[in-house]
């Protein structure tokens, strides 16, 4: 009798839920019918931007090599137009690539000065992935040693100089560089002995801070710390 009983309750319980999973639907069945649409369509209107953008951005890598070629054939002032076409309508990567390539194009130019100013302009940038901006800046610290004072250096570079920094070593080698140049011997041997006394650092970095290390030194310009 009893199995009677939970077999007749079963039953009514199913036949409850599914009274109840009736009036759900048609109170709320096109409610998740246009929530299903809204889904699909959703998903189709983003795979369809995705691929339009892996279009664009092929193109735009067309084009960054089309100005590349225009170089190696020397049309300079052609390459200038197709990189500047590219920095203003090109996608994905190629406008701040462009960037990059036109200033490189100002310093062989040897407008230092023009140079120096847009690669500080993309290393502030802060739509740029950080790694491409610090390279940037690198690039104004080098270009700044011969041709600005050490604060202008400075200003581009020292942020880098910190432990940890992937880019510390050069950002190091430029600002000893600058105070160097500048006679400013102790911060010199300050920055060079950063870079001596790093165990990470690079091999060619290393010997030519030990090189000028020795140089002040037998100089007289600094008191040798060993």
């Amino acid at each position: 009798m009893a199995n009677q009983d939970d077999s007749f309750i079963r039953e009514v319980n199913e036949e409850l839920r599914s009274d109840r999973m009736k009036d759900a639907w048609r109170r709320f069945g096109r409610y998740l019918i246009a929530a299903a649409v809204l889904l699909v369509i959703g998903t189709a209107g983003w795979r369809g931007y995705e691929y339009w953008q892996a279009r664009k951005a092929a193109e735009s890598g067309d084009i960054f090599l089309t100005a590349l070629n225009e170089i190696e054939a020397g049309n300079l002032d052609a390459a200038g137009e197709t990189l500047s076409k590219l920095e203003a309508e090109g996608h994905g990567s190629y406008p701040v690539l462009a960037e990059l390539r036109s200033a490189t194009l100002l310093s062989e130019a040897g407008d230092t000065a023009a140079a120096v100013s847009a690669f500080s302009s993309i290393g502030k940038d802060r739509s740029v992935p950080a790694a491409i901006r610090d390279a940037a800046k690198l690039r104004a610290g080098w270009l700044l040693v011969d041709t600005g004072t050490y604060e202008q250096v400075s200003a581009e570079v020292e942020e880098l100089a910190n432990d940890g920094n992937p880019f510390r070593f050069s950002a190091r080698e430029i600002l000893g560089l600058s105070a160097y140049g500048h006679q400013d011997y102790p911060r010199a041997q300050e920055w060079f002995e950063e870079i001596a006394n790093d165990p990470e650092a690079p091999r060619n970095v290393l010997n030519r801070a030990q090189i000028l290390l020795e140089v002040m030194t037998a100089n007289g310009e600094i008191q040798d710390a060993g």
